[in-house]
């Protein structure tokens, strides 16, 4: 995962205490009660996000009866953290972090895929002489530093026959294109495709780029909605009306990709429109289920596949534990599921059969 400097990400903070708005065109005696609901990014405004704009703007979260407040994070390294401390309702992270979470025992519970797939990658230039995973044996690779790539790297060099000592891995922090450009390393590993790739095709740098799952990596989902396990019984309505909204956000960018866009672009006017529309365009069938889940509801969590992506981080040892994934995940909050989950009996208590995942304990 990579992002941008945090120059940018403390200028936007400033002026992203967002809320919900817009059509109130709908009677209110037909809407619930508005009730504030808390979504902490995982970075700036860019084109992953741009379902939950779309929502915004277009008064879908109102209309839910929620007053939401999009914010951005002083440091992307404590999004899990304020959703554990209560600090916000909801987080946007990522799957092999949610798990990592879990093992450290704190109560986050992913509720919904944001992208359905990795968008981390190794990406080169044709300078660097990589056609093939295999040539990476002598190679630089930089990386972001963080922990689970340099796994990636191992495993990408046993799938390619060759030993991952044979890879020098450089930490070039998130500045992954200029390091790649400049030829301070010969590949990058931790860009997404659909930013740093497409940055590099639109400056017709040729980038050979492939996603960590086609490198034999498993599939797991890039980006996921996490609250804490509490926060879902206590406010089991909203968080639903919330992560039902935002497919609708989704589902509405799909209907209409450029006009979809629009609220990103006027939330981060630091983005260039140009790579954001082609982003979004780029990324659109990975904001859904797709192959045997295609039927599934927005924002699906394949259960099987967290299971085959947490037996991998245990054996390569970025897992330090085995983890019950009932915990760490539901789908509960989808359209179309766990309708009765977090129901109360008369007494206060929550039925023992619909206790939410992550609310059992940590």
């Amino acid at each position: 995962m990579t992002r941008r400097p945090l120059l940018l990400l403390i200028a936007l903070c400033a002026t992203l205490g967002l809320t919900a708005c817009g059509e109130r065109e709908e009677d209110m005696a037909q809407k619930p009660p508005e009730a504030r609901l808390s979504l902490l990014l995982d970075y700036l405004p860019n084109a992953d996000h741009v379902g939950i704009f779309q929502a915004q703007s277009a008064g879908t979260f109102s209309r839910a009866g929620l007053d939401v407040a999009v914010q951005t994070p002083d440091d992307p390294a404590t999004v899990l953290k304020l959703v554990a401390a209560g600090k916000v309702d909801v987080g946007i992270s990522y799957e092999p972090e949610v798990l990592l979470a879990r093992a450290k025992g704190e109560n986050v519970v992913a509720i919904a895929s944001l992208v359905q797939r990795p968008l981390t990658s190794l990406i080169s230039l044709p300078k660097g002489g990589i056609t093939k995973p295999a040539d990476l044996a002598g190679k630089k690779v930089g990386t972001a530093g963080i922990p689970y790539q340099q796994a990636y790297l191992d495993t990408i060099a046993k799938a390619a026959g060759i030993p991952p000592t044979s890879i020098e891995q450089v930490d070039v922090g998130f500045n992954l294109n200029q390091a790649l450009v400049s030829g301070k390393v010969d590949a990058t590993l931790g860009g997404f495709w659909n930013v740093e790739g497409l940055e590099l095709r639109q400056k017709d740098r040729e980038p050979r780029i492939s996603p960590v799952d086609e490198l034999g990596v498993p599939n797991y989902a890039e980006l996921v909605l996490v609250a804490r396990g509490d926060t879902l019984v206590k406010k089991e309505s909203q968080i639903r009306r919330l992560v039902r909204a935002i497919g609708q956000g989704y589902q509405a960018v799909r209907r209409d990709p450029a006009e979809g866009t629009k609220p990103l672009l006027r939330a981060n006017r630091e983005l260039d429109p140009e790579l954001q529309n082609a982003s979004v365009r780029a990324t659109m069938d990975a904001f859904f289920p797709s192959g045997k889940n295609a039927k599934r509801p927005w924002g699906w969590l394949d259960t099987d596949e967290w299971a085959t992506y947490a037996e991998w981080m245990l054996k390569n040892g970025v897992l330090p534990k085995q983890i019950p994934l009932d915990n760490a995940v539901t789908t509960d909050f989808l359209a179309g599921e766990g309708a009765g989950v977090g129901r109360k009996t008369p007494d206060g208590s929550a039925r023992p059969d619909q206790t939410l995942p992550g609310y059992r304990g940590s």
